[in-house]
């Protein structure tokens, strides 16, 4: 396992990863429970440990705009934020990704108010699923540090130049200390390599206009530019993960499969939640359960064929999402993997559990609740409740 063994939050692995990438640019704005990340940043900033500009702005929004214009420079830009901070930069987060903008953001997941709450749920990223960002969910804080150093080679690819934000649950990881492997920083950087952009407003040579009016004649051409890359991303998250890998024995992919030979109940879900599943899948299967878990790792771009062949042999899976999509048929989550497994001859059955909303915890017992109402679906044949609320006073 390479690099130096370290015990860190969630913020501060996060942190590092910044500061061993040394952004060109960093604007930011405090919000909890993501405000450590760049508090963390500026004390690197101010001990000289970085030479990045550190731009303290006056929003969210604002933040984003600085870095989209110093991307848009040239610059290797970065910011990082959580739940309204987010949805305030909803606007510029389209802006970002449709001028093919490659900022990386790390993002610690908490509720949307109101009611007001601090604690980590999905709802955040789930709001801006549709933004055209890479999105990349953590278990742990090694994740977290390990995608980030990621996400830049993968955004400034050539077949990319897209924004991504890297996420892990707000408390649970973010302000947890758990032992983690960091690179030495010299091979961060040579990871990593030097930004070159092919084109850059400052490049006084070579002069062009970005952000112009594009109205009937070519927005839909170059909005389909857009797509094209995010199809593309899949491809490079996995190279990308797959170097990682061979270099510092940490291999990433598109999800990652646990206990799924021959598993038949299935659990799919994202975050911090995945630790807990695993302990549950390890106890069912010494007991002759044939349990497995698979951890959604990339939301965005959403891998429906590699997801499907993933659940071909399942037959009974529960989608979990940590937020819900209110007025629609489940979670956001639940729809997305529901609708990859259409055309399958033989689908497993399938059921929706929303939990967690609000930072609520999940423990063992609820996870093998789980499993317990799949074993059933399996006798059965049948799916009595299609979207369940784990967890709450009804």
């Amino acid at each position: 396992m390479a690099g130096d063994k370290v015990a860190r939050t969630g913020n501060e692995a996060m942190a590092e990863a910044m500061r061993q990438i040394n952004p060109d640019v960093v604007a930011a704005y405090p919000i909890t429970p993501a405000t450590e990340v760049a508090q963390l940043f500026s004390q690197f900033v101010a001990d000289g440990k970085v030479d990045t500009e550190f731009v303290t702005v006056e929003s969210e929004h604002s933040a984003m705009s600085a870095c989209i214009g110093a991307s848009a420079g040239g610059a290797r830009a970065m910011t990082a934020t959580a739940s309204q901070g987010l949805a305030l930069m909803n606007e510029m987060l389209h802006i970002a990704s449709g001028l093919r903008l490659p900022i990386v953001m790390p993002e610690v997941n908490r509720a949307l108010s109101a009611p007001i709450n601090i604690h980590g749920d999905h709802s955040d990223t789930m709001a801006s699923k549709d933004t055209g960002w890479i999105q990349i969910n953590c278990e742990n804080s090694q994740e977290a540090y390990d995608s980030i150093i990621q996400a830049v080679k993968i955004c400034e690819h050539p077949d990319v130049l897209l924004p991504a934000m890297v996420s892990d649950d707000g408390f649970i990881i973010s302000h947890c200390m758990e032992v983690i492997h960091m690179l030495s920083d010299d091979e961060a950087k040579k990871f990593i390599g030097e930004y070159k952009p092919e084109r850059f407003l400052l490049d006084v040579d070579r002069p062009y206009t970005l952000g112009a009016l594009d109205l009937q004649d070519y927005y839909f051409e170059h909005k389909r530019q857009e797509i094209e890359a995010m199809n593309k991303a899949s491809k490079v998250i996995v190279e990308v993960g797959k170097e990682f890998g061979k270099k510092f024995g940490r291999e990433y992919g598109l999800f990652e499969e646990y206990r799924m030979d021959g598993a038949e109940l299935v659990i799919l879900v994202m975050g911090s939640t995945a630790g807990t599943t695993k302990t549950v899948v390890r106890e069912l299967r010494k007991n002759g359960i044939k349990a497995g878990l698979l951890k959604l790792r990339i939301f965005r771009p959403f891998p429906f064929k590699e997801l499907s062949d993933a659940l071909r042999g399942a037959k009974a899976l529960a989608v979990m999402d940590r937020s819900d999509a209110f007025n629609s048929f489940g979670g956001p989550l639940f729809e997305d993997v529901r609708s990859s497994l259409y055309d399958l001859e033989k689908k497993p059955l399938i059921t929706n559990y929303i939990y967690g909303l609000g930072g609520r915890d999940i423990g063992l017992d609820a996870i093998k609740g789980v499993y317990d109402d799949l074993k059933k679906m399996t006798e059965t044949g049948k799916v009595e409740q299609v979207v369940n609320y784990l967890g709450v006073r009804e």
